[in-house]
């Protein structure tokens, strides 16, 4: 199964300033939606907490350290691994997407096969960021500029 890193980043590398998104851009939510429909979402206990609920049409595992944490319509894993294996375990749809946040991204970006990435052309103060976006493992494979951002394909070199 494809493991794939959805996120927005700031030129930066922010991603996050106190469990929120610094910025908002028009059609992100779309973008989103179209990216990650019919997936299973992997991610950390606060982005799931501030997106507040499943997302439809998806399914979704979030880590969390805390044994007693739980949410209607959500499987809870206790690591990274365990959050993997129970992806794989749902095979709804023909990828993972790893949603977020900071510890989770940096986590799995080696075991990733692509990331989806706006970039956000500003740069911003926040308290969570994405790892570096290395040219000898990564290769931009589609770029679609915007004003003020840009979307880009990124696929493991092999």
């Amino acid at each position: 199964m494809r493991v794939e890193l959805v996120v927005a980043v700031t030129d930066n590398g922010v991603i996050g300033a106190a469990d929120d998104i610094p910025w908002h851009i028009p059609g992100e939510q779309r973008r989103v939606k179209e990216l990650t429909m019919g997936t299973t979402l992997v991610m950390g206990r606060r982005t799931f907490e501030s997106i507040g609920r499943p997302l439809p049409g998806r399914r979704t595992v979030v880590i969390t350290r805390d044994p007693t944490w739980q949410h209607e319509g959500v499987i809870v894993a206790g690591s990274v691994d365990d959050a993997l294996a129970a992806a794989e375990a749902e095979a709804f749809g023909d990828r993972i997407v790893v949603f977020g946040g900071a510890q989770v991204y940096a986590q799995t970006i080696d075991r990733a096969d692509a990331l989806e990435v706006t970039h956000v052309h500003r740069t911003i103060d926040g308290d969570a960021y994405f790892p570096t976006i290395d040219d000898a493992i990564w290769e931009r494979t589609g770029l679609e500029p915007h004003d003020g951002y840009s979307y880009a394909r990124y696929v493991r070199r092999t």
